[in-house]
């Protein structure tokens, strides 16, 4: 018989434990009495943020265009996917750097003509620089990102055209 009352304690300590659970920000707690031991575990998923893009503004007629316009992700997403040419993508999560210094000329513009293996930008994760390299020769068509700009893992930074 003392077995099937250690079986109602049990339940009730175990549901009392878990509403604990649910009222506070702990995902486990552990109770002891005597020979009975009770560890009680909740899960937490992390769910990423959905990322949400905002419309690019619309011109004013009266304003001068700018003498460079600054980089930017295109606000419509069909356009990303329409790209000419090879993207070079970021293989970590980091802040890219189009030149090798604050101040200095960068690695490379849109026009310039590259050869496999030369430097196009460099992203910092860690600490660490890493180049980016072309992946072949080419002509970069367009720089997706700006300078100190934080990048994600597979985000096309480059594309490379023939």
């Amino acid at each position: 018989m003392s077995d099937d009352k250690n079986k109602n304690i049990d339940a009730d300590l175990v549901r009392s434990l878990a509403d604990i659970l649910n009222d506070t920000d702990l995902t486990e707690i552990e109770v002891e009495r005597g020979d009975l031991k009770i560890k009680v575990k909740r899960e937490v998923t992390v769910a990423a943020a959905p990322i949400q893009y905002a419309a690019a503004p619309a011109p004013v007629a009266h304003a001068a265009p700018a003498a460079a316009a600054p980089l930017s992700m295109p606000s419509d997403p069909a356009t990303i996917v329409a790209r000419a040419g090879e993207e070079v993508k970021s293989p970590m999560v980091g802040t890219a750097y189009l030149q090798p210094a604050p101040g200095s000329d960068p690695f490379v513009k849109a026009g310039d003509k590259v050869k496999k293996g030369q430097t196009l930008l460099i992203v910092e994760a860690m600490k660490t620089m890493n180049p980016i390299q072309a992946p072949r020769d080419g002509v970069v068509a367009e720089i997706l990102v700006g300078d100190a700009q934080p990048v994600e893992f597979g985000e096309a930074l480059v594309v490379l055209e023939a």
